[in-house]
């Protein structure tokens, strides 16, 4: 009997946004907007996004002991996330600033915080935890030889027996991009990529250069994964394996924030997984959600619940 539907492993942050009339050159200050607050992180991100929809989830991060730690706990908590895996402490919380000019072009700079000191040694002290799940979500906003050793112990079946008999199933978006290790590719099922991330995957592949998702999705599962996710924005998602490719298109909506849209999307992806609809079936679904998404502001308000998703 599995406790959670999904466990994500990943990154939580407090994103610190002031709007700007033109953001400032080397040197220069500029005034702003009053500060505002946000719960995020890519990982905080995807836990909320599936909890919404009513996914039984449980989060694996960590929070410094301060404010903005508690701001990302209430948050969970209040989205019906199980917070028991949140570890606290060893280094001030994961910060975003954000400066958005009048245009919605923005600038980011992150502090990771106690994120970077989400540790090899938290995933194994989490085995019962990462047993308990049908599916595992990770992104790249924690250290990448973190991501491994949840990798790791899918691929092997350390973490227990899940959906595919062996261990729970890995949902992988690789964002911020980075060279993964074959033995993490392998262990994705699917791999979830925008075009960005596609094509820094490849690098010098001559798929990466072409403008055809199928070619980079066809190039991708060479490396390994057993199922890949391309998504298109507006124009729906690829979905890929051995098997055969499959385009699903997105819902005409008029966009007014795309922030979250594609957390929220492998949120419900991970999710519908998790209780037993194959992969073309839950990119269907995720496709419905990530467009809901983006027809309100921000990241983790804009995220729609079951009912929201069913109305469309």
């Amino acid at each position: 009997m599995h406790d959670y539907d999904l466990l994500v492993v990943g990154s939580a942050n407090a994103d610190l946004v002031i709007g700007v009339e033109r953001r400032p050159a080397a040197g220069e200050t500029v005034l702003g907007s009053d500060l505002a607050v946000h719960p995020g992180g890519k990982g905080a991100n995807q836990a909320v996004a599936a909890a919404r929809l009513g996914a039984r989830t449980a989060l694996l991060a960590r929070v410094g002991e301060d404010g903005y730690g508690r701001l990302l706990l209430e948050s969970q908590r209040d989205a019906g996330v199980d917070t028991a895996g949140v570890l606290v402490g060893g280094a001030p919380t994961g910060v975003a600033l954000i400066t958005v000019d009048p245009s919605g072009d923005n600038s980011i700079v992150v502090s990771p915080g106690a994120n970077a000191r989400l540790t090899p040694a938290d995933v194994r002290a989490a085995a019962d935890l990462l047993a308990s799940a049908r599916v595992v979500s990770l992104q790249l906003e924690i250290p990448l030889e973190t991501v491994a050793t949840v990798a790791e112990a899918v691929r092997t079946g350390t973490a227990g027996e899940g959906a595919q008999g062996v261990g729970p199933r890995l949902v992988l978006n690789p964002s911020p991009p980075a060279a993964l290790p074959a033995e993490v590719l392998a262990a994705c099922d699917p791999l979830v990529v925008n075009e960005h991330e596609a094509r820094f995957l490849l690098g010098d592949d001559p798929a990466g250069r072409e403008e055809a998702p199928d070619a980079w999705a066809a190039a991708l599962l060479a490396r390994g994964p057993r199922s890949v996710v391309v998504t298109l924005g507006a124009a729906g998602a690829l979905v890929a394996d051995r098997d055969r490719t499959v385009l699903v298109p997105s819902l005409p909506v008029k966009a007014v924030d795309t922030t979250g849209a594609g957390d929220a999307f492998t949120g419900a992806l991970a999710w519908r997984l998790g209780v037993g609809d194959d992969l073309e079936t839950a990119v269907r679904f995720a496709v419905r959600v990530g467009a809901a998404a983006v027809t309100r502001d921000g990241a983790q308000e804009s995220f729609p619940t079951a009912e929201e998703v069913a109305a469309r």
